[in-house]
């Protein structure tokens, strides 16, 4: 599955408005640097895993409102994967994602 930075970057801008938070608010929010977000919105910067799951936590939803352009903000158990997701560090993020990637290849 190849992920589209520049829908990415649009859904993001999409929550943010919808919350009618300024750029900046949400980079304070998220710790990520000045103009960052700017960049990510209009699809030039590539976010890590990390700073997708910091902006949905700054944003109030979850990571797939951004990825797949659904939020599973109500759903109980999404919640609780998502609270443990929110503890790692990047070395276990970036194995819980290929973990997941191999999960959706799998035909269950």
């Amino acid at each position: 599955m190849d992920l589209d930075y520049t829908e990415i970057g649009r859904r993001i801008a999409k929550r943010r408005k919808q919350l009618n938070l300024k750029q900046a608010i949400v980079e304070e929010r998220a710790d990520i640097g000045y103009k960052y977000l700017s960049s990510i919105e209009r699809g030039f910067s590539i976010p890590s895993t990390e700073v997708i799951m910091r902006l949905a936590k700054a944003l109030d939803t979850t990571p797939d409102e951004f990825l797949v352009g659904t939020s599973r903000a109500q759903d109980e158990e999404w919640k609780s994967i998502a609270q443990y997701l929110q503890t790692m560090d990047k070395k276990q993020l970036e194995l819980a994602k290929s973990f997941l990637q191999w999960l959706s290849e799998q035909n269950l």
